[in-house]
């Protein structure tokens, strides 16, 4: 971490290896956060994938391993893919696209995205039990 009294006026410095999401930048209508590991993401507990209806949501993979999902803009999440993300690489998942993250425990990723992003403006589908066993078979996250 680079020594806080050389900081300039205005500037600010986030960081957390503490399990969850956490908003970190607030700005008119964005935000940035962290999203480090915790159940939500455990490979072994995917159940659902979620979609956001006023937001495009960045990822950028900063430590560890994820893998993305994806399965469309339909009604319903359709095909789900999986594939690993790359540290240091931007993702962007357009607004409406059915998605989720996996995370190993060491992870961490970066998220960009409206500020106002939550269950009232987004969806949720559970998928049904063969893609849920198919893309847990596929992720390789340990």
């Amino acid at each position: 971490m680079a020594d806080r009294k050389n900081i300039p006026e205005g500037f600010s410095i986030y960081a957390t290896r503490e399990n969850g999401f956490f908003p970190s930048v607030i700005f008119d209508r964005w935000r940035v956060a962290f999203l480090n590991y915790f159940d939500v993401v455990e490979k072994e507990l995917l159940y659902r994938l979620e979609r956001h209806f006023q937001t495009d949501e960045v990822f950028v993979l900063l430590r560890g391993k994820a893998w993305l999902i994806g399965a469309g803009d339909e009604d319903k999440p359709k095909a789900p893919k999986a594939f690993p993300m790359e540290p240091g690489t931007i993702y962007n998942i357009r607004r409406n696209i059915w998605h989720h993250v996996i995370l190993s425990r060491d992870a961490s990723v970066l998220i960009v995205e409206n500020a106002d992003t939550g269950n009232e403006n987004s969806a949720y589908a559970e998928l049904c039990t063969e893609d849920t066993a198919r893309l847990k078979a596929e992720i390789q996250i340990d």
